[in-house]
This record gives structure tokens, sequence and C-alpha cells, in this order.
């Protein structure tokens, strides 16, 4: 496993950061297999979210032994001050800890959003104060969408968050307009350096029929051939700047992802292997969230 340095975190974090919202829908047995896969593998970033299920209550038994030797990331989906103070004490207790590496606000997708957690008592000021008084040591912001590179630009202009987590993927840098906007923000992040983390990097496309059963967690269909896979993370993790890649949000795809980067392939063999994918498109048109 390869880590590279979070920003100005000071933490080498394990270049796959360990997606737990592929805890939420699963028992207590199935989620202590795949942490103990991921640990297996070297990975020592794990990254969670008060909405995401029941995965702070899966991961919370784990924290006594674990805490001391992981980078421990939530986030908290509320816009306004009160409440997401109240969902940072309550993900504290849910993982059994005293403080996180760093508390993000959660799916910040455009600038409308963006205003409600910036505006005067709106969740930035509770994270602000989780920071100052040792619930977390850091304050990041995530999103998605096919705005995210252009508000989470703009979120940097507002206050110095020290993480990132925002969608790349080869399929999405075939998207002229978006993929000028994330190598801006990329620049962004290295002259501020911010830790710049990648989601949807493994993600296929929208479910054609969203309302139908599927096969895995993700709200998106996610590729899950292992070649493709290997394609995918090896692109992504070639990117410059980068700190890693989040894993997909379903336990049964860690173990191809973690294989994918630890036999990775040059960027014209990736692409080539990821142009010839069916229907790979981005996860974002059309998208349920």
């Amino acid at each position: 496993m390869e880590y590279r340095p979070l920003g100005t975190l000071g933490f080498d974090g394990s270049v796959l950061i360990y997606g737990a919202a592929s805890l939420g829908e699963v028992d207590q047995d199935t989620a202590d297999r795949s942490i103990q896969q991921a640990l297996d593998a070297g990975i020592n970033h794990f990254d969670t979210a008060a909405g995401y299920g029941e995965s702070e209550l899966r991961l919370g038994p784990w924290m006594p032994q674990i805490r001391d030797r992981i980078f421990l990331a939530t986030k908290t989906g509320d816009r306004n001050a009160e409440a997401a103070w109240a969902s940072i004490n309550r993900s504290l207790e849910r993982l059994q800890t005293d403080q996180v590496d760093l508390i993000q606000l959660h799916a910040v997708c455009d600038f409308d959003d963006l205003d409600r957690c910036t505006e005067k008592g709106g969740s930035l000021e509770a994270a602000v104060r989780a920071q100052e008084e040792g619930l977390a040591k850091a304050v990041g912001i995530t999103g998605h969408g096919h705005e995210a590179p252009d508000v989470h630009r703009e979120a940097l202009r507002r206050f110095d968050f020290r993480a990132l987590l925002t969608p790349w993927s080869y399929v999405l840098s075939q998207r002229a307009p978006f993929a000028d906007s994330y190598r801006a923000l990329a620049a962004d992040c290295e002259a501020k350096e911010v830790a710049l983390r990648l989601i949807k990097t493994v993600a296929r496309r929208n479910w054609p029929e969203p309302d139908a059963e599927h096969p895995y967690a993700t709200w998106y269909e996610p590729i899950d051939d292992d070649a493709q896979i290997r394609a995918a993370v090896s692109w992504a993790l070639a990117q410059p700047i980068a700190c890693g890649l989040a894993t997909p949000g379903d336990v049964g795809l860690l173990g191809a992802v973690v294989a994918a980067e630890a036999d990775r392939q040059t960027v014209p063999d990736a692409e080539a292997v990821l142009a010839a994918v069916p229907d790979l498109s981005s996860p974002f048109i059309n998208a349920p969230i």
C-alpha cells in the first residue's frame, strides 16, 4: 500500500481511503470482516458520515484498538450551526471517540448549499467550534455533481478548509467544462496545501433503472470488472496532487480495489481499457441524489 501526505494534516494516509458508506446497511459481522480486510491491506484512512446509516455505529467498536493508528474522518450534512453541532457530538458518541481527525461539511454540491453552510449561523460555525474545542483536528468539505469543482474552489476562497473530497475519474476528465474546473481546483489545492481526495473514481454510470433492485449498495452503478477496476484505480492514483481515492460504497468491491492498487498499470494502458468500457458515463447524469 502506498502512503501520501494529507496536505498539512500531519498524517501519511493510505492512497485507498476506506469509504465507510459501505457499512451503512450491513450487520456488525459483515462490517468487522470488511474493516479487518481493509486493515490487513494497509488502509489507515477511514471516512464515514452521520448520514451513512449505521456506518459510525459499525466503526465504533473498533476504535479502542485502532484509533491511534488511523486517520478518522466523519461528516455532518446539517446546514445550520445548532443542528450540525448536535450531529458532530452524536457522531463522536457513535464512533466511541472523543476526537476525529477531520470533520467535513457533507455533500456541498451547489452554490446555494455553500451559502447555507458558510452564512452566519451556518454549519461551518459548528465545525470551527468543534476544532476549537478539540473535537476535531481540522475542517474539510465534500461534494459531488458537475458543479462540485467550482463550488469547492469558491469554498476555499471563503474558508481555509484543509481537505476536500471531490469527484474525478477518467470519464469525468472527458467532460471539458468539468475537467477544466477540476484542474483549476487541483491547482488551488496545490497552492494552499489542501489535501485533495477523490470520489466516484470507480463509478461506471448512474443506474439505468434507478428504482429497480441493484446488486450493489452504491447509488450509482460501479465498475465491477477486475481489469476495468485496475484501470480506474491506476488512472486515478496517477493524477497530480491527489492524496488518494475513496473505495466504493459496497463491501463486496473492496478486494478488487485493493488488488488494483497493488498492481497498477500505466496511464496510457489504463485509458485504453477505460475507453472501451460500454456505457461509461458520468454518474451525475440524472442522479437520484
